[in-house]
């Protein structure tokens, strides 16, 4: 007996077989039931998603003698003739070999005649986008004015190479990526039925290299028994596939995360060193990456990402040492790689280029990027102690810097004071003393510091994600900037207003303010702002540091000895 491949063996007989197209199902079904058949349609959706299966369940469908709630019996004499193609009333055309005008002309003429035993005449025409402009023209003939036995279904890839006129004459189905879950319920009824033992692990890698394609999923199903006469494995399916596992992804996602050229440069030569496709591996990658982004902007993480709670989990945990922008950065500089790589000699060295990149930190310089790198600079510069930096001790002032005044000690004033003779040391030492002070008064309200908060930050996000994971998904993209007059300020980027607004509820910013208190054992206040009005709480922040410091110059070298210009 000749071998069938899986996707022809158990190519669905009817359409509730058909999986994960319910919304096509349904409506061809009661228009089967109500007799309201049109006499063109038209089927879209990528490959191996069921539009050729659909289009011969309906063909022999409405030509069934005994139509079973609009499903084909498969057993009356005109549905066993379609099956083993003895009645020759449907006919299937491949449009990427049969593309000319001519060929359309001589479909035109055949379909003139009546079927031989059925009630339709039934034309499938696959890849329909493949037909030239004359040849659409011919076609959009008999679409005008098809005889009444003439029915037409036209299946394509690509729909937005169809002409209008043609597609406005059918009736559009667009058939939908097939699930991650239902590709793996179909394929573990397959292995039942073969008596074949796949790890399901396995079984999940094989549906997400499928992307969405049963076809694809049973191909590659059908190669892994093939491969071995024993249970077949997760590293079974990783060799045949020419992939890498999890493992390996999260490694060097976290390199790439680490900046660590070295390590994530190993992984590639072990990849390549194994036989591992690049290409592939790439898009691997991207995927990972993907998920990571859904992981970090999502609450509802589980609907879109496809995978176990420990896979999750450990996507979740990446995800909280990775800034959105750097996965989008990431994302679309392996895109590139990934066009690159299909059409080099050398795909290594390509994906090595991409590596460093994506490990150095002077790829990015999108005006986002250098925005960043200048808020952390002002930031470093203005969390660092006042100092005081003496000239010349032969020059008539000394001065303190910090940012944008000038706190200046005139030297002739100090000379001038009765009975105060004021040395090189002791002024050092008054240095030492204002920086001293200013160091420990920094610590600010409660005891606490922008720095301590910033640091113990991701901890009360997972607190707080724990506790309330929708609270969590608003305050995610919130930064602790400053900490002003017993206030927090947590800031957004500009592109996340909705989440500043939201948290900044009555209900939502006491449950954080309370969070962060009993976690910090503060009492402190929080206020939410964007990006845009950072300046105005600088100023305001500025103010007060400046009357602060005055203050303490002040008290160090006496009020009659300091001029502030």
């Amino acid at each position: 007996m000749t071998y069938q491949s899986l996707y022809r063996k158990f190519r669905p007989k009817s359409f509730d077989d058909l999986l994960g197209q319910e919304h096509v199902t349904t409506t061809l079904k009661n228009q089967l039931k109500s007799r309201n058949i049109a006499h063109a349609y038209l089927f879209t959706g990528i490959r191996g998603t069921g539009k050729t299966s659909a289009a011969k369940i309906f063909a022999r469908a409405v030509n069934c003698l005994d139509n079973n709630d609009g499903n084909p019996c498969n057993d009356c004499e005109i549905c066993k003739g379609i099956l083993d193609e003895s009645i020759m009333d449907v006919v299937e055309m491949d449009a990427a070999s049969n593309n000319s005008v001519e060929d359309i002309r001589d479909l035109r003429e055949k379909a003139k005649y009546h079927p031989s035993k059925s009630k339709y005449k039934v034309y499938i025409v696959d890849e329909v986008h493949m037909l030239s402009k004359g040849a659409f023209n011919a076609l959009l003939k008999i679409l005008e004015e098809p005889p009444s036995h003439v029915l037409f279904i036209l299946a394509t890839t690509e729909p937005q190479k169809l002409p209008n006129t043609v597609q406005s004459r059918c009736q559009r189905f667009d058939f939908k990526r097939i699930s991650i879950k239902k590709i793996i319920e179909n394929m573990k009824n397959i292995c039942k039925k073969l008596n074949v033992e796949v790890e399901e692990r396995g079984l999940y890698l094989i549906a997400q290299n499928a992307d969405g394609a049963m076809r694809d999923a049973l191909s590659i199903l059908d190669q892994c028994i093939s491969f071995t006469d024993e249970k077949i494995t997760y590293e079974n399916i990783i060799s045949i596939l020419g992939t890498v596992n999890t493992d390996v992804i999260l490694n060097i996602t976290q390199n790439i995360i680490d900046k660590d050229v070295n390590k994530s440069l190993e992984i590639i030569n072990e990849i390549v060193q194994y036989g591992k496709d690049v290409n592939q591996f790439i898009k691997d990658l991207i995927l990972h990456l993907r998920n990571l982004m859904i992981v970090k902007s999502a609450s509802d993480v589980e609907n879109i990402v496809e995978g176990s709670k420990e896979f999750i989990d450990n996507l979740a945990e990446q995800a909280e040492n990775v800034s959105i922008s750097d996965i989008i950065m990431y994302i679309n500089i392996l895109s590139e790689a990934e066009n690159q790589s299909k059409w080099s000699s050398q795909p290594r060295i390509v994906l090595e280029i991409c590596i460093i990149k994506l490990c150095s930190n002077t790829f990015n310089l999108s005006l986002e990027e250098l925005s960043h790198r200048l808020e952390r600079l002002e930031k470093s510069i203005s969390s660092d102690n006042l100092d005081i930096k003496l000239s010349d001790l032969n020059e008539s002032n000394y001065k303190v810097d910090n940012q944008k005044n000038d706190y200046k000690v005139n030297a002739s004033k100090l000379n001038s004071k009765k009975n105060n003779d004021i040395s090189d040391e002791k002024i050092i030492k008054g240095k030492n003393k204002v920086n001293n002070t200013i160091s420990k008064d920094n610590v600010g309200k409660n005891d606490i510091t922008i720095d301590t908060v910033q640091s113990r930050w991701t901890d009360i996000l997972k607190h707080i994600k724990k506790d309330k994971i929708s609270s969590h998904a608003l305050l995610i993209e919130g930064k602790p900037i400053a900490l002003e007059n017993n206030t927090l300020i947590i800031s957004y980027e500009d592109n996340f207003g909705f989440h500043k607004e939201a948290i900044n509820k009555q209900q939502n910013k006491e449950y954080v303010q309370a969070t962060v208190n009993k976690y910090l054992n503060t009492d402190i206040s929080i206020r939410f702002i964007m990006n845009s009005e950072k300046a105005t709480i600088k100023n305001e922040g500025n103010n007060h540091k400046d009357n602060e410091l005055i203050k303490k110059v002040k008290s160090v070298f006496g009020e009659d000895l300091v001029e502030i210009e």
